[in-house]
């Protein structure tokens, strides 16, 4: 199963966010039969075969949890939810501005596995074993080096693993789960920062309606204006996506 996963992380999220790829291979013809099976290796076979869809169906989950998707997709909401706005910009749009982000900040790493290992596995040049081996470090120098050592100690120590003396000592189930929380944390941290001064110009609306006896009126629907014409003033999706881009450095 490991085997598997690792297969389908490296080949297909290599071949899918890789634009100008072209795989210049005959597509195999497809026939489904059903029959008894005539040994153990039929058997085998069709389990892996039941295994690489079921990891198939998971494999876009997967790749998101592994790339930038996840601090990209929070900031944007809390920049959403900072603003007021619950509706605008549509959920459509911030995954798609995500998704597009997320494409951008992991070119390096996608174009270090399309050199390393897809190419040369595609010319004939390695085996399918030696690809996943080559695919698996750019990929995992790009969760190091977002990981918090902290977040990494936590999830060694719950593991029940030793201290590892190399980063290659570390197993790849300890490693993700330390990044999206790592990933989180930074989010997290950002989305406060950006709701600071939103916060701020609610607060002095309140303040302001109250001592003028207006208690009736939400204080949401006069503030509201103020944020979006203070966000489109000082160029706030700009700096967001600035943001983000220079946190992953």
């Amino acid at each position: 199963m490991a085997r598997i996963l690792s297969r389908t992380l490296v080949l297909l999220g290599a071949g899918l966010l890789l634009p100008g790829i072209a795989f210049a291979q005959e597509i195999p013809r497809v026939n489904v039969s059903i029959g008894g099976a005539q040994g153990p290796r039929d058997v085998a076979a069709t389990l892996q075969i039941i295994l690489l869809l079921t990891v198939l169906s998971l494999a876009p989950a997967i790749l998101l949890t592994l790339t930038s998707f996840v601090r990209v997709v929070i900031v944007l909401a809390f920049t959403r939810s900072a603003l007021g706005v619950q509706q605008v910009p549509p959920n459509q749009v911030l995954i798609g501005l995500a998704l597009f982000l997320t494409f951008f900040l992991m070119q390096p790493v996608w174009k270090e596995i399309n050199s390393q290992a897809l190419q040369p596995y595609l010319a004939h040049q390695i085996t399918l074993d030696e690809a996943v081996r080559r695919g698996e470090g750019p990929v995992r120098a790009f969760l190091f080096s977002q990981t918090r050592p902290k977040d990494l100690a936590l999830f060694l120590r719950l593991g029940g693993v030793e201290q590892p003396r190399t980063r290659a000592d570390v197993p790849t189930y300890v490693l993700v789960p330390a990044f999206l929380i790592s990933e989180l944390k930074t989010a997290f941290q950002m989305g406060f920062m950006i709701y600071v001064p939103f916060l701020v110009i609610d607060i002095v609306v309140a303040v302001i309606l109250l001592s003028m006896g207006m208690m009736m009126l939400p204080p949401v629907m006069i503030s509201l204006p103020f944020k979006v014409l203070l966000f489109v003033m000082v160029d706030g999706w700009n700096l967001v996506i600035q943001s983000l881009m220079l946190s992953f450095r």
